[in-house]
């Protein structure tokens, strides 16, 4: 059993719970409760930024456009963005399928939740800035390009469930050595290792903070397998990562959503 930091859906408070990431169960008021029964808040109040491009596999299926034009060579610091406020939603919350769309691209990352002001750290001293770990899904539209903000894209509303809580990272021995799995109606469609990253989390965190802060809350998502699958309205995301839990939403679409169906 691990203590976790969470928030349920419609309390607005948080919570210290004694939960079991890999049943994906936790302990409610002396009794034993499944993650998939319960709504969720999500577990991080600050600023969400993701990066591109920081599995192997996916700058290999992309290594040959980066000597083309605009910029002619590989990319030599971290590709940021930011997912608003307004993306944030809980475990078990749907994800919107906005209007005129088909299909959305499901994004599996580990989230590391900054513990407090991170400003020009080193590698070596990464620990000491980082509360937690959690599970994000860095929903996108689908699209190609990696060459303009792709803000439409990615920053709608509902597009960036986390959850369904922070785990300490006492309770996560190696981050660097994490599976990954995305099921699909039960179906499993993508996994992968966060051994597989090309900057390691701590890294990751000595590059972002050499020219920016974090702050206590921020989340940093350390990047998206290659080949994410794609989703339509009706499907179920469930995203494991061992050692931390599991994220599961329904994707429905804004007609069904601005009816109040959920299903």
């Amino acid at each position: 059993m691990s203590l976790v930091k969470a928030s349920l859906h419609g309390l607005g408070v948080w919570d210290e719970l004694q939960a079991d990431p890999a049943e994906a169960t936790f302990e409610l008021h002396g009794q034993k409760q499944y993650v998939s029964n319960v709504s969720w808040n999500p577990p991080v109040t600050g600023t969400v930024y993701g990066v591109l491009l920081n599995y192997q596999g996916k700058f290999d299926e992309l290594k040959e456009q980066f000597n083309e034009a605009p910029y002619k060579q590989p990319p030599k610091a971290p590709i940021l963005y930011i997912k608003p406020v307004n993306t944030l939603s809980g475990c078990n919350q749907p994800i919107p399928l906005p209007k005129g769309e088909e299909e959305l691209e499901v994004g599996a990352a580990l989230a590391v939740v900054i513990g407090k002001t991170a400003t020009r750290i080193k590698a070596e001293d990464a620990d000491k800035y980082i509360e937690g770990y959690t599970i994000a899904n860095d929903v996108s539209i689908p699209h190609q390009s990696y060459y303009r903000p792709a803000i439409k894209q990615k920053a709608r509303d509902g597009f960036c469930p986390v959850g369904p809580w922070i785990v300490s990272q006492d309770d996560v021995t190696d981050p660097g050595q994490l599976e990954t799995r995305v099921y699909i109606n039960g179906e499993l469609r993508q996994e992968n290792n966060t051994k597989n990253l090309i900057r390691s989390i701590p890294t990751l965190l000595e590059d972002v903070t050499e020219f920016m802060t974090l702050r206590k809350g921020d989340v940093l998502l350390v990047g998206v397998p290659e080949k994410p699958p794609h989703v339509k309205d009706g499907d179920e995301i469930r995203i494991e990562i061992d050692r931390i839990g599991v994220l599961v939403n329904k994707v429905v679409s804004e007609d069904k959503l601005a009816e109040g169906g959920l299903v």
